[in-house]
Order: C-alpha cells, then sequence, then structure tokens
C-alpha cells in the first residue's frame, strides 16, 4: 500500500502544474498535434509546451506519434484519462 501511495503521490506532482492540466483537458478529446495544442495554452511559449509535452512523456502519461511533419501526442495513462475526465467540468471550460 506505501508503494502504491508513493506512485499516486508521484502523478499528482506531474499534473499538479495548471499548464499541463490544460494540455489534457485538450487531450482528453483526442490526439493532437503540437501546434493544436499550444492554441490551448496561448499564454506559454513554444519551448514550455515542448518541456511539459516531454516531462509528462517521460512518466509514462503521454505517448506520441510522428506523422509527416507533426508530431501527434495522445493520453496513453488511463489513470489520468479517468482523473482528468472526473474534474473536466471545473478545469475545461472553454
Amino acid at each position: 500500500m506505501e508503494e502504491q501511495a508513493k506512485k499516486i503521490a508521484e502523478l499528482l506532482k506531474i499534473l499538479a502544474n495548471e499548464h499541463r492540466l490544460l494540455i489534457l483537458c485538450a487531450l482528453i478529446q483526442g490526439p493532437l498535434a503540437v501546434g493544436e495544442i499550444h492554441k490551448y495554452t496561448p499564454n506559454i511559449t513554444s519551448s514550455a509546451l515542448s518541456q511539459h509535452l516531454n516531462q509528462m512523456k517521460t512518466a509514462g502519461i503521454l505517448s506520441s506519434e510522428k506523422l509527416g511533419m507533426n508530431v501527434v501526442y495522445s493520453i496513453q495513462d488511463q489513470r489520468v484519462i479517468l482523473l482528468i475526465g472526473s474534474i473536466k467540468e471545473h478545469y475545461c471550460r472553454e
């Protein structure tokens, strides 16, 4: 039980960022290219967006696929899909 609590705490640390929540709120609707994701996070630079995406990909939250000149991201962690789905009405408003 202690190990499970540690894993959940690590996941929540990554999710506890307003920009990453906005990214996940966009991706909960389906896979998106980086340019499309940036529309949901207009107040950060492209470099910062890439850093957030890489951090979540490294943590196993996101997966990516290169399609032509675009990189398309999607949520691969089912726990995150459930969490974001349950808080969507509070954080994913347009």
